[in-house]
């Protein structure tokens, strides 16, 4: 049976189902429960009043909501087991920002892949993930969920994780279907604070906000897409037509279901979109949102508001067809059970590898003085900090299933992996990393005086990233920076590993520091992973995925920014260079902070390795194209250095003239390429020139002929580039 005469058979059951169903089964479908109160559900659900239940996570309890569906409700529709499943079920992955770091979009789906398989165990078939708001504000806490700053990479990690927890065939029992979310613009939130408005353009939204959810529909086949929680410019996202139903509709093709964010449609109301509850159940299900989570205005109003004539039934029926097109493509008619008594595959040898190999992927090595890193001639080595033997905290935030006792933490995995020949001296010195108490400073410098290197564990507890953990101040919490600086006083050799959801200030740790890991909040296996690195058993490739500012006043600070009229040249007078009685003009007129520069702290892209690798001469194919055509470049690349290692060979490109400015930078490709010592080889890209399009002053999506730059590099601030035309 070919793929169009299957869609043909479930377009047909559809509509045999809604000939059938009456208003309030109809409405009953788009309501999604909560698993609070499943003897209330069980009753809904028997009525045919439910058509998902979030977070159930028995087995037995997902059988009998499915048994009643199946077999005591009239219409017989199975419902949808949906839960939070955002980077690993019971194997907890990197947070997917440090997911986004590796640079490796195979990692990240077999990630998914096994997150799907260890869920779908116990009755799930439905995650709100992968979240791909592109985010610029590490003030924003959920920056730990997203892909970053930039929309090639959220792209390509968008897709991933959408293949990895659907799979081959979404009907297989172990495929999830996916939620991209928060659609669309989330990421943007006024200040960094969380469900706060944003003020995105049309033209900024479709370059830059929608990239990855068109990747994730047009790309991976995205099951289902989640609404937000804010309101963008003075309309919230789940009552925004165009956006569900202009542009996800009609121009991208989806026919999968929208569902809304926690309680949104209801918190229209809050927002002053709406009067009352009536009006925001009419308001969402015009918008284009088919399923409600857990608010329950559609159940509420709906059928009255069709009587009245101020909801349509096609509407209605639209809505309910999105809902039922998903539930038969999951195979939920014919296999809607779960097997109660089988072999677990949680924390599986398998997805135990696979999450060490993704967290040391993760790794972004950010200095190294005097090869430092990895650890060699090592006898005694001093492990300190709140976050070396915190299991709880370096799984990170949206955890729910995950436990701290598989989780292997630093400290036990140097004891085990390498006790034998290094003695571990270690001391957590505070409790937590918000601790301010002091008083073990002493027995740190006692030990620490006995050690022949320093191993300090910094950072942020899990609780202090994620939804609605919003910060002002992103310098490091309680006596944290006070304990490196005691360390650094000593003159060992330090090294500072940061677990942690987001960017932080840290440019003081930097300089206190001889070596630099930022290992995000890595997961299960974080332990092995970060024992590995330290000795060299395996070396960290990860790049960074957000630009790290030098402090909260540079935010937002981004790679691909636009150019001003008058941008900086590197040669600006900072603060503590100005003459006394200066004149006004003499600093220069230029587009920079007084006191911080216009650089970054590090740049997106930025990472070092073990190795040292040389870029050779960019070498174009032809530098004169047509809009339809394929540029190929490539250029040689050498570890010049003594360790194999991998790079990230990343290629960037600017349109220098076009109808509305364009970014100095934009990411367009990049590939992980391991070379051992000495070895070379030359990089090939074929670049497709449609991929150079954007939203033009004519709000059409175009390639522009013109003058364009492209370089090669190991981060966005690479300088080696070519030129090419496209006519």
């Amino acid at each position: 049976m070919t793929a169009q005469h299957f869609s043909e058979e479930i377009e047909q059951q559809i509509d045999r189902l809604l000939k059938e169903m009456t208003i309030q089964e109809k409405l009953g479908q788009m309501n999604q429960l909560s698993a609070d109160n499943m003897e209330v559900n069980y009753n809904l659900i028997r009525r045919g009043m439910a058509g998902s239940v979030l977070s159930i996570t028995d087995p037995a309890v997902a059988n009998k909501a499915q048994q009643i569906a199946m077999e005591e409700s009239r219409m017989g529709i199975p419902i949808i087991i949906g839960r939070d499943v955002i980077h690993g079920f019971k194997t907890i992955f990197p947070i997917p920002l440090g997911q986004a770091a590796s640079f490796d979009p195979d990692i990240v789906e077999e990630a998914a892949r096994a997150a799907a398989v260890e869920a779908s165990e116990v009755g799930i078939r439905w995650t709100f993930a992968p979240m791909v708001d592109i985010t610029r504000d590490p003030r924003w806490g959920r920056v730990a969920e997203s892909p970053g700053e930039d929309p090639f990479l959220a792209s390509r990690m968008a897709v991933a994780m959408v293949k990895g927890f659907q799979g081959k065939d979404l009907s297989n029992p172990t495929s999830l279907a996916a939620s991209a979310k928060h659609f669309a613009g989330y990421g943007a939130a006024e200040g960094g604070r969380d469900y706060n408005s944003t003020y995105i353009p049309e033209r900024q939204m479709r370059n830059l906000y929608l990239k990855p959810f068109e990747a994730a529909v047009k790309e991976a086949g995205l099951a289902t897409i989640m609404s937000a929680f804010h309101a963008n410019d003075g309309i919230p996202a789940t009552g925004d037509k165009h956006l569900l139903k202009s542009i996800l509709r009609e121009e991208w093709g989806f026919d999968g279901f929208v569902v809304s964010d926690w309680a949104s449609v209801d918190e229209m109301v809050v927002h002053g979109y709406s009067q009352n509850r009536s009006q925001a159940a009419n308001q969402a299900i015009e918008a284009g949102i088919d399923m409600e989570m857990v608010s329950g205005t559609f159940v509420e109003h709906g059928e009255k508001l069709v009587r009245q004539g101020s909801l349509s039934m096609e509407d209605l029926n639209n809505a309910v067809r999105n809902i039922l097109r998903v539930k038969f493509r999951l195979g939920l008619f014919e296999n809607p059970y779960v097997e109660e008594d089988r072999d677990s595959k949680f924390y599986h040898t398998e997805h135990l590898a696979l999450a060490k190999k993704a967290a040391e992927e993760s790794f972004v090595l950010l200095k190294n003085q005097e090869e430092t890193l990895p650890l060699k001639n090592i006898k005694t080595l001093a492990v300190f900090g709140p976050l070396s033997d915190a299991p709880h905290e370096q799984l990170g935030t949206w955890v729910f299933d995950g436990e701290k006792d598989y989780t292997i933490t630093p400290l036990d995995a140097l004891k085990t992996m390498y006790g034998e020949e290094v003695e571990i001296l270690h001391h957590p010195v505070l409790k937590f990393s918000r601790d301010k108490d002091t008083t073990s400073f002493v027995k740190m410098r006692k030990l620490a005086a006995a050690a022949d290197a320093i191993v300090v564990f910094l950072g942020e507890e899990s609780i202090l990233s994620g939804e609605a953990h919003s910060l002002s101040n992103l310098r490091l919490q309680g006596a944290q920076t006070k304990m490196l600086k005691e360390l650094a006083a000593l003159n060992k050799p330090l090294v500072s590993v940061f677990l942690a959801g987001r960017p932080l200030e840290i440019e003081k740790e930097v300089e206190l520091s001889d070596a630099v890991i930022y290992a995000w909040h890595p997961g299960t296996m974080g332990g092995p992973a970060i024992a590995d690195v330290l000795f060299g058993k395996s070396g960290p490739s990860g790049k960074l995925p957000m630009t790290f500012p030098k402090n909260v006043g540079q935010i937002p600070i981004y790679y691909s920014h636009e150019n001003t009229g008058r941008p900086a040249t590197d040669n600006e007078m900072l603060i503590d260079e100005i003459p006394v009685e200066a004149s006004q003009t003499s600093l220069g007129n230029r587009s920079f902070y007084l006191d911080s520069g216009h650089e970054p702290l590090f740049p997106f892209g930025y990472g070092l390795t073990y190795t040292t690798f040389e870029y050779g001469r960019i070498e174009l194919l032809e530098d004169v194209l047509q809009r339809d055509g394929i540029l190929k470049v490539g250029v040689t690349l050498k570890n010049t250095g003594k360790a194999m290692a991998t790079e990230v060979v990343q290629l960037y490109t600017r349109d220098l003239y076009a109808s509305v400015i364009r970014p100095v930078k934009e990411l367009k490709d990049f590939k992980r390429i391991t070379l051992g010592p000495g070895e070379q080889t030359v990089v090939h890209f074929e670049l497709n020139i449609r991929s150079l399009a954007f939203w033009n002053r004519d709000m059409e999506e175009v390639v522009e002929p013109g003058e364009y730059e492209l370089w090669l590099g190991g981060s966005s601030d690479t300088t080696e580039k070519v030129s090419f035309q496209v006519k």
